[in-house]
């Protein structure tokens, strides 16, 4: 189901890359794709791929943004880094489209756990770990659940281990069916 699908939305990032790739070039010069390590099943590192919906320096930069989440992930709803076409993207989550080629690789499912960063992993307790039982998904219960509206580590964390405890080839494709439903409707979007 993963290489099928990885294939099917590699075939539309195709079709999409082109026109992205002026809009982000006209908006904020620099490269079009973002890459950023994460962790993926049993802690396993690798590296995500999105289209660039930040300015070029974002990194260097998340100290002067007030996070808005609580735990170990950072959120900022008015994050001044994101570009205006980076707004579009991800409300359309347009910017994940690249994700399919982790998932063509065997780093991530098209359904699973939100993919954490190092930072994040280096904080977490045992039943944190838990959630790197199953790998990392492009979609999942954060996803369909709120979105950008979830800003509750410990929210997150349980939907995780939520979604393992009800994992099904039937469940999986049930959240991939909601999932173009959320994105269709932009609700949790930012």
């Amino acid at each position: 189901m993963d290489v099928t699908g990885a294939l099917v939305g590699l075939a539309i990032t195709a079709i999409v890359v082109v026109p992205i790739a002026i809009a982000i070039q006209l908006d904020n010069p620099g490269s079009v794709f973002y890459s950023q390590t994460r962790c993926g099943f049993d802690g396993k590192p690798f590296r995500i791929w999105k289209f660039r919906s930040m300015i070029t320096n974002a990194e260097q930069l998340q100290h002067t943004v007030k996070n808005e989440a609580k735990g170990n992930i950072f959120k900022s709803k008015d994050d001044p880094r994101i570009t205006r076409v980076g707004k579009f993207l991800r409300r359309t989550s347009l910017d994940e489209l690249p994700q399919f080629w982790n998932v063509l690789q065997g780093d991530m499912s098209l359904v699973g756990t939100r993919p954490p960063t190092v930072d994040e992993v280096n904080q977490y307790t045992a039943r944190h770990w838990r959630r790197l039982k199953v790998k990392p998904g492009i979609t999942g219960e954060w996803q369909t659940n709120g979105r950008s509206t979830i800003s509750n580590f410990e929210d997150i964390v349980e939907m995780d281990l939520d979604y393992q405890r009800k994992w099904s080839i039937g469940y999986d494709l049930q959240l991939i069916f909601k999932t173009v439903q959320v994105v269709l409707k932009k609700h949790g979007a930012c």
